[in-house]
């Protein structure tokens, strides 16, 4: 490896370090937070940004703080449902050269050169997820959260899918191609559910976020 390689891989790794460090402290105090993944590029007048902005609203009377990508489209309707319902709003931005422009429904505002600290941020801090409709971002952040969870590497956490009409051609894809090819097992299904009822989608992640809670008070007890 050159020297020149080198020293820009070691740059890269501090800058990663220092958001990731970052990060960290500002969220330090930050509990029972919810993440909602989605599109940029979905409009305000799409049903889907009008029931993010009705499920962060329900969230945040439900006593749970909501994590957005801090941007336009989806990421501004989970902030803004939370804000307006006076709950604590943070958006994780990312620079980029194009799409991403900071929503100002966001109480608490970070900024991330790096998908990699970013998305760390999102996992670490969570206590489940939430992923309307999206493109390969939201898909990267989807499959992640659930790679985590199933190999144990992040805290067991509720997934759930809103748009049942959208999600349906992947729903059918991870059950015949994956299932069927034994690439994962039946049970990971159990990860995540479709729900397309704001208040049933709240019921649920305050239901498992209880349950895990408990469980993870009754190791080595109950």
């Amino acid at each position: 490896m050159s020297v020149t390689k080198a020293t820009t891989i070691q740059g890269q790794i501090n800058e990663i370090t220092s958001e990731l460090l970052t990060a960290a402290d500002h969220l330090k105090d930050l509990t029972a937070a919810v993440s909602i993944f989605g599109s940029a590029r979905i409009r305000s007048d799409s049903p889907y940004y009008t029931k993010t902005q009705e499920i962060s609203g329900l969230l945040a009377r439900a006593g749970f703080n909501v994590i957005s990508g801090g941007g336009p489209g989806i990421m501004e309707a989970a902030n803004k449902g939370c804000h307006e319902a006076g709950g604590t709003s943070i958006g994780l931005n990312i620079e980029l050269p194009h799409e991403q422009k900071d929503n100002r429904y966001q109480t608490d505002s970070l900024y991330f050169k790096y998908f990699v600290s970013r998305k760390t941020t999102f996992f670490m801090n969570s206590a489940g997820y939430i992923i309307m409709p999206g493109g390969f971002g939201t898909l990267d952040e989807m499959f992640e959260a659930l790679t985590l969870i199933q190999t144990g590497k992040a805290s067991k956490a509720p997934v759930v899918f809103v748009g049942s009409e959208f999600w349906q051609g992947l729903m059918d894809w991870i059950r015949n191609q994956l299932v069927v090819n034994k690439l994962i097992s039946e049970h990971d299904l159990d990860l995540f559910i479709v729900e397309d009822d704001p208040h049933k989608v709240v019921e649920h992640i305050q239901a498992r976020h209880q349950q895990y809670a408990l469980d993870a008070s009754c190791v080595g007890l109950c």
